[in-house]
């Protein structure tokens, strides 16, 4: 008898672990998707980066540069890097709706690399945010921004504001992990995101404001990465704030991420 239910047991075989890469790369896919079903991430993606260039563009670019065309080659850099920063949140929105439909779960009982769930939703909002850059930066081209720096100079300001948008995101999974729904992602990611990004040089040069502001814009994070994107895209390498952003989002990632991953664990 035992035998018998042993040979009816071990008739199938349990399905092969599927590799690291394949399994991050199902999840990037699956994170990408969700714009199909949820189109209003569209308007972060596609809408949002639009609406700025043009209002920022046409309503402050005679005022503060002298002409709107002027004001392009200035703003456009800093533009990507708004729009790019300002995405970040979805990855913790993301993770914290998946939580919520008990998707976790299912995922535990998957043969896969364990992280993958966490490592591909990252990479499938990385490529949404290259995808926002790209609007920028053609949106920009129709209007009159040329960069000095050619493709190559843009291409490496882009690959720059990734490096350091993908360790901000990690602050975001935190968040993602802690909360209860993504609405308290979205509100509490706006103390963080509207004065690291307004408090800065995105929008006009720190030389016009008073003192006390000037030291506080140079000391954030996102003054160093617009700096280094500026330079990058008008082919003028800024060595000392490309190497500021590197170490920077190095940083941010050694210490976020494995708190990320604990708290990924935990959750399981």
């Amino acid at each position: 008898m035992s035998n018998g239910i042993h040979g009816v047991l071990s008739a199938d075989r349990r399905p092969a672990r599927t590799g690291t890469f394949a399994a991050v790369l199902t999840l990037a896919w699956r994170a990408m998707l969700k714009i199909k079903h949820v189109p209003f991430q569209l308007f972060d993606v596609l809408v949002f980066p639009i609406m700025m260039t043009f209002m920022f563009t046409y309503l402050f670019g005679g005022a503060l540069a002298g002409s709107p065309r002027v004001y392009l080659q200035w703003l456009i850099p800093g533009i990507v890097v708004q729009t790019m920063v300002f995405l970040t949140v979805y990855t913790g929105v993301s993770l914290n709706t998946d939580i919520q439909k008990g998707l976790f779960d299912r995922f535990k009982s998957l043969p896969i690399w364990q992280p993958a769930p966490v490592v591909g939703a990252l990479v499938g909002d990385l490529s949404r945010y290259a995808l926002a850059a790209c609007v920028v930066i053609v949106v920009g081209l129709i209007l009159g921004f040329r960069p000095a720096g050619g493709v190559p100079g843009v291409i490496a300001a882009i690959a720059l504001i990734l490096l350091f948008v993908s360790s901000v995101s990690w602050m975001w999974i935190i968040v993602g992990m802690l909360v209860k729904t993504p609405e308290s992602v979205m509100t509490s990611s706006m103390l963080l995101l509207f004065p690291l990004t307004f408090v800065s040089n995105i929008f006009v040069d720190p030389q016009t404001m008073p003192g006390f502001m000037q030291t506080v814009v140079s000391l954030n994070p996102v003054t160093h990465l617009t700096n280094a994107s500026r330079g990058l895209m008008q082919g003028d390498v800024p060595g000392r704030d490309v190497l500021w952003v590197v170490v920077a989002s190095a940083l941010v990632t050694a210490v976020f991420a494995p708190v990320a991953m604990r708290l990924y664990y935990r959750e399981r």
